[in-house]
């Protein structure tokens, strides 16, 4: 399989794509743990359907020392019983805040209170911010058709 267009040698794409990681490397010193970062973003790319972002973040996040139980239960986080109570609410905000078309309202207010019973406004705003970076990236993937599979931890950091 072979991407529709090349994010890698397309200057524009190129360009923009150095944009995206350059905020995403801000989150950084945000305070929100980096595991949790990992599983908002894979389920958000499980969600969108997003092949090489389940692909990266799966990798990266095992890279780093989270375990294959835990990453194979993402998509089924409600029903397990491996997630603290602060990543459960980090996944409901990733959910909520990926199908805001879908949730006519958007983010509830419960789900925003939950979230912040766990984290500060700091984390809270890296929170939303790594949201809206992933959907960025997963939108921008499933567009172009890019192929998953082929990601080495660490690749594009």
């Amino acid at each position: 399989m072979t991407a529709r267009l090349n994010f890698f040698t397309n200057a524009v794409a190129t360009a923009f794509a150095r944009h995206l990681v350059a905020a995403d490397r801000a989150l950084a010193d945000s305070g929100l743990p980096a595991a949790t970062q990992e599983l908002v973003k894979l389920r958000a790319s499980q969600i969108n359907g997003c092949g090489f972002c389940v692909d990266m973040h799966a990798k990266d996040a095992a890279h780093a020392g989270e375990s294959a139980t835990r990453l194979n239960l993402v998509a089924a986080w409600r029903e397990a019983t491996v997630f603290t109570d602060a990543e459960r609410a980090a996944l409901e905000l990733a959910e909520q805040g990926t199908r805001i078309a879908d949730a006519a309202g958007g983010v509830t207010d419960e789900a925003w209170a939950n979230a912040a019973k766990h984290y500060d406004e700091d984390q809270l705003a890296a929170l939303v911010c790594a949201i809206a970076l992933i959907n960025a990236f997963n939108r921008g993937n499933v567009m172009v058709q890019q192929p998953a599979g082929g990601y080495e931890p660490g690749q594009l950091h």
